[in-house]
């Protein structure tokens, strides 16, 4: 079985990148080491897995880091980002009956190395430990942090073999895992890695206390553009009471109190449309809208409509 799925990770790369082979293998298998290195290299605080590593392996894993960081500057060059989806959105992708290929419209993905949603054998999911929540000094979730899906194979099935940290579930427990992601106040974004194929490989359910991706927009105020907009932005009512509940729990900075009207004010440039403070809005003050500025939504449901 090893051999099997071992092979079937290979053989998904075309001739011509057969080499990034091998990174999906060491990044399936130490994603904790992964997302150490990229804590280091962008100089957030991390505590170091306790797994030790060859020396060898552990300089690919820098190697690789490494290169990522140099791409991410350009929507054109840059191999691993982010798109940020609606609670919705992000069920419909763990929820598929049969095989899924898309390639993505620009306003949807305007990245250029890795865009397509590839979903083959939609039923393979596996969830496993959050690798940022895993190297946070205080981490907000308490251990096994399994809060990161994979979704789709032949690297669900690897990882899930691969990796004791991560296990097979149903798309059912799947949507579980979002539902209550999405009540502890985490948005989800839709993970693409030119790496392992071009293609969406997981749904992460992400907070700005420990998931590196987030923290890293935030301080550079999103220059890099790694993060993709969901295509939505929140708008506030009239009758905001001022309460305060949507400034402590947006992940993105992107709600303040205007001192003369004592209500909650939205940037328009931080907010990426998560949804989040729509849902936990008490006077039910946000709406969350679609925003042409901010691309289009990843909805797989309109996306095949159109495909068709």
């Amino acid at each position: 079985m090893h051999n099997e799925i071992t092979k079937a990770l290979y053989e998904m790369f075309p001739e011509d990148e057969k080499n990034d082979f091998y990174h999906a293998y060491i990044f399936l298998k130490y994603p904790d080491h992964f997302v150490y290195h990229l804590s280091q290299a962008g100089g957030l605080p991390a505590e170091r897995p306790q797994t030790k590593l060859d020396d060898d392996v552990d300089a690919m894993i820098q190697a690789a880091v490494w290169r990522i960081s140099e791409t991410a500057a350009t929507h054109d060059t840059s191999t691993y980002h982010l798109k940020v989806v609606k609670l919705r959105d992000a069920i419909q992708l763990v929820t598929q009956k049969a095989d899924v290929r898309i390639k993505t419209p620009d306003r949807v993905m305007h990245y250029k190395q890795a865009r397509d949603i590839i979903i083959n054998n939609p039923h393979s999911i596996a969830v496993g430990e959050c690798a940022c929540r895993a190297i946070s000094k205080n981490p907000c979730l308490p251990p096994p942090m399994e809060v990161c899906l994979f979704v789709g194979d032949p690297y669900t099935s690897f990882i899930a073999e691969e990796n004791p940290k991560f296990r097979k579930i149903s798309q059912e427990e799947a949507v579980h895992i979002l539902q209550t992601s999405h009540e502890k106040g985490f948005l989800h974004t839709a993970e693409f890695k030119k790496e392992l194929g071009r293609r969406l490989i997981a749904i992460c359910n992400c907070c700005s206390c420990c998931c590196v991706g987030v923290q890293m927009w935030n301080i550079l105020e999103g220059q890099v553009p790694f993060i993709a907009p969901s295509g939505y932005v929140s708008r506030i009512g009239d009758n905001c009471s001022g309460c305060g509940i949507c400034l402590d729990i947006c992940n993105f900075n992107a709600i303040r109190m205007d001192e003369d009207s004592n209500k909650a004010v939205v940037d328009f440039n931080k907010c990426m449309g998560c949804g989040i403070c729509e849902d936990k809005c008490p006077d039910g003050a946000i709406t969350l809208q679609r925003e042409s500025s901010k691309g289009d939504p990843l909805d797989l449901e309109e996306l095949l409509r159109h495909q068709k």
